[in-house]
């Protein structure tokens, strides 16, 4: 006989403001425990450091993280201009000092630099896999090694005060990929000094900015009151940058048994546009997401299918 998985088939998104002082994966249980939910996973990490926005998928809904994860991201954080730390952030030991502590007119101008697709290398203390183990697991070993700079774009970056404490407060709208621990450290670096994030709060992921999360005690107090539909989004909540199309019964019949379907059939009865060949595609059946589906040769194939 099979193990019966424990928990509630609960299935949906939850977007948490995730605390100070807790990792993502902790926050995970906290929520997964507190639906008494079977099975649940997170959009992109935070760090214990870190404040704010991280969506959290229930259930079903964990077939659509990916989805959320290649959402846009925004950011508030503050630099301390003139000490870098191992960690790039305050929790890291002091490596280097520098008097150099920039003014505003100068930051302004720097910002310039950072805009658009820029190249970065994430810092030494990060969940980067190198050779099968985590960077940071290597890091605290004291092991050397050589993480590759990557890619990411910069939508937009801008200073909004200067704090005492020789401190910057900025703002950040980025890809995915984006270490803003990289991009503090880098900016001191184009300035002439160093430095380190000092405060760290993510404002917004994907369509979900910090207005819409929700905070751990009220989330429970929610839930625990029998409240929890007014706090778990459909699964399909991540699917915002996809095509959506309406399938009947016999369509869905095919899709939950792994069988393709006849995709301009549906075009034509949904008056849809066409997607292009290799492309996702979230196929609702009854206002559910029944399954993500890819277009190919004018046929739907399943990809996955979501069993509530």
């Amino acid at each position: 006989m099979g193990r019966t998985k424990k928990g509630l088939p609960i299935n949906g998104w939850v977007i948490l403001d995730k605390p100070e002082g807790m990792s993502s994966s902790q926050a995970v249980g906290k929520v997964r425990r507190i639906f008494n939910a079977q099975k649940a996973g997170h959009s992109g990490t935070l760090d214990p450091l870190a404040s704010g926005v991280l969506p959290i998928a229930l259930g079903e809904a964990t077939k659509t993280v990916p989805y959320m994860m290649d959402s846009l991201k925004a950011y508030r954080f503050a630099i301390k201009f003139g000490e870098a730390t191992t960690t790039d952030d305050r929790e890291g030991d002091i490596v280097e000092t520098s008097e150099i502590i920039p003014e505003m007119e100068d930051i302004l101008l720097a910002l310039n630099h950072f805009n658009g697709e820029i190249t970065q290398t994430p810092p030494a203390y990060s969940a980067i896999k190198i050779d099968g183990k985590r960077a940071y697991a290597l890091a605290r070993e004291g092991k050397e090694f050589e993480i590759k700079s990557r890619k990411i774009t910069v939508f937009s970056i801008r200073l909004l005060e200067m704090k005492q404490n020789n401190e910057a407060l900025l703002e950040v709208e980025c890809s995915k990929g984006t270490y803003v621990r990289s991009l503090a450290r880098d900016i001191a670096k184009y300035l002439g000094s160093c430095g380190h994030v000092s405060y760290l709060r993510r404002i917004k992921c994907g369509k979900f900015s910090e207005n819409n999360a929700i905070l751990l005690d009220k989330l429970e107090s929610i839930v625990h009151s029998d409240g929890s539909q007014e706090v778990l989004l459909p699964a399909q909540t991540a699917l915002d940058d996809i095509l959506v199309l309406a399938i009947n019964e016999e369509e869905a019949d095919c899709i939950k048994h792994g069988q393709k379907v006849d995709l301009i059939s549906i075009i034509n009865r949904s008056q849809s546009e066409k997607p292009r060949g290799g492309s996702d595609v979230a196929l609702m059946f009854n206002n559910n997401l029944l399954a993500i589906a890819v277009a190919e040769d004018e046929k739907l194939s399943p990809k996955r299918v979501m069993n509530y």
